[in-house]
């Protein structure tokens, strides 16, 4: 069948091209066996976009970013650019797409799979059907407000500064994302901020609340300092549902949300736009775990975060639902059946490399198939 689904895939630096290599192979097997077919795409990004071109997000990368239907990330950074000025370091490549495309709501699930239970530092019973989902701000707030910088005075004497700015309808936008997802799952929604001391903590609070009222009365809401909802994860993190947080508070409540699972290379995520007059929206996904230069070109990275990555993509940029959970659902079996890569290695499990790993996400699909 003919192609239909625009995809760009930035495999970018560290461990990005091998796991990536794992979700090629996924794609070939369902053109041969699920009919689906795939116009794709490759571009670069990061360390690999700052060695060719120069620049950490060309401007052609950006280009083919926006003429896709969807964008399939890797990773970026590594100590070969650590020395590099500010405005030219590979993580900026992300925030360029983020800002240039508009993809203001980051959705961040942490899902505790039995066969992993024991992988978390907590204890199982705590942790045992953990299913959350964080909906980070990801174009606003201190990451992008202005004035910032490192100014130094006539005594030499430096300052760094860096803004937290905030407009109602930054906040309004990525709330409706959080009440409409909590509406699909079980119907809370926590909203985090620090309205006791910050002045866009108070304007959070009031416009997540104003919209709460007018659009979805019927979903719970709860307000809950960001530091009291971090103690609480760590304590009591079933209570959660959707969790609702800026930009930088959604950044450290993730990460720490992630650690409750086991391991970062389990986990993916996605960060949407606004859906486009004509239905379309652009939409990024890429698993959470980062570049992990310290492991790079070994072949014993994870490659599940980059497969469920994948999955969301088919779920919310293809709309192919059924698909996206046989992939979830595969990667389960394999983890269930003892085969593990070094992060998420226990006792009496077998330890495999990236490409096996891969390759029996496959082998599952092909029976579930």
């Amino acid at each position: 069948m003919p192609a239909n689904k625009k995809l760009l895939i930035l495999p970018g630096d560290g461990i990005g091209p091998e796991v990536m290599r794992e979700v090629r192979r996924i794609i070939e097997w369902m053109e041969q066996r699920r009919h689906a077919r795939f116009e794709i795409s490759e571009g670069l990004v990061g360390g690999a976009a700052l060695d060719a071109e120069g620049v950490p997000c060309p401007d052609s990368t950006v280009a083919a970013a926006r003429a896709a239907d969807a964008v399939l990330f890797g990773s970026v950074g590594g100590p070969k650019w650590d020395s590099l000025p500010f405005e030219r370091r590979p993580e900026l490549g992300i925030l360029r797409l983020r800002k240039e495309l508009g993809l203001f709501a980051n959705l961040r699930p942490a899902v505790v799979l039995d066969p992993l239970v024991d992988a978390s530092s907590l204890k199982p019973e705590v942790v045992r059907g953990l299913d959350i989902m964080i909906v980070r701000e990801s174009t606003g707030g201190i990451y992008f407000g202005e004035p910032r910088g490192i100014t130094t005075d006539a005594a030499g004497r430096r300052t760094g500064i860096d803004t937290e700015v905030y407009t109602e309808e930054e906040i309004a936008r990525v709330a409706r994302i959080a009440f409409d997802l909590a509406r699909k799952r079980r119907n809370k929604v926590t909203s985090t901020e620090k309205a006791n001391v910050m002045q866009s903590g108070r304007l959070w609070r009031a416009v997540v609340s104003e919209v709460h009222k007018a659009e979805f009365p019927d979903v719970q809401l709860e307000h809950m300092y960001a530091d009291n909802a971090a103690m609480q994860l760590c304590s009591r993190p079933k209570q959660f549902d959707v969790i609702l947080a800026s930009n930088l508070f959604g950044d450290l409540l993730s990460d720490l949300a992630a650690a409750l699972t086991g391991s970062l290379g389990m986990l993916p995520s996605a960060t949407l736009g606004a859906v486009q007059p004509d239905g379309r929206r652009h939409a990024l996904y890429e698993p959470i775990h980062g570049s992990a230069p310290d492991i790079a070109g070994k072949g014993i990275a994870n490659p599940s975060a980059q497969i469920l990555s994948f999955a969301m993509l088919l779920r919310w940029s293809f709309g192919m639902e059924e698909d996206a959970r046989m992939i979830e659902t595969a990667v389960e079996k394999v983890v269930a059946g003892g085969l593990r890569t070094a992060d998420i290695m226990q006792p009496g499990m077998a330890r495999v490399g990236t490409a096996v790993m891969g390759e029996a996400v496959v082998r599952e699909l092909e029976k579930l198939a």
